[in-house]
């Protein structure tokens, strides 16, 4: 069973590397979110300001519920930036909205291909597994988004939920 694929010299994006090493050290959940918002920042700069208008568009319609108009601008964001992954997490997130979850789920996988330190698209991932009944994927899933964001309350709390369920009960 594969979760999802990551290149072997896949390099976290946009300079990001220092903010992720320091997320991954982060000692309280209010650092970790600072953290997470300069890294998310960071990520959805694509170097062209008509594709980060596309991709602001996207999220902006996800916002107001507009989840037809999300996957418009974030198929053409996707279309002309195939390289850039957080275009890929942001329209991950609107198929997932529009309980498309196979689409979904490949969107998350062109984000971790392209940034294998997306700890939010594993999140997707974790819960897309979850939702299918994987529950050990989603396990999974869960642990890598903690090793590379501690202090996320629902991911611990998604893990509290599956431990019983995949590991089993302790004799």
């Amino acid at each position: 069973m594969v979760m999802f694929s990551i290149p072997v010299a896949a390099q976290a994006v946009d300079g990001a590397e220092g903010l992720l090493e320091e997320l991954r050290t982060a000692e309280s959940e209010v650092a970790a979110q600072r953290l997470e918002r300069q890294i998310i920042n960071a990520w959805s700069k694509s170097g062209s300001p008509a594709r980060d208008l596309l991709l602001t568009r996207g999220r902006d319609a996800l916002e107001v519920g507009d989840i037809s108009g999300a996957m418009e601008h974030l198929q053409a964001l996707t279309d002309h930036a195939p390289e850039f992954a957080e275009g890929w997490h942001a329209l991950a997130l609107a198929y997932f909205q529009a309980e498309r979850l196979g689409l979904a789920m490949d969107a998350l996988e062109h984000t971790l291909a392209l940034n294998p330190h997306h700890f939010g698209a594993l999140k997707g991932v974790g819960a897309i597994h979850q939702a299918t009944g994987n529950p050990a994927l989603a396990y999974a899933a869960y642990e890598r988004v903690l090793e590379l964001r501690p202090h996320d309350p629902e991911v611990e709390q998604a893990l509290e939920r599956l431990e019983q369920e995949v590991k089993g009960t302790a004799l």
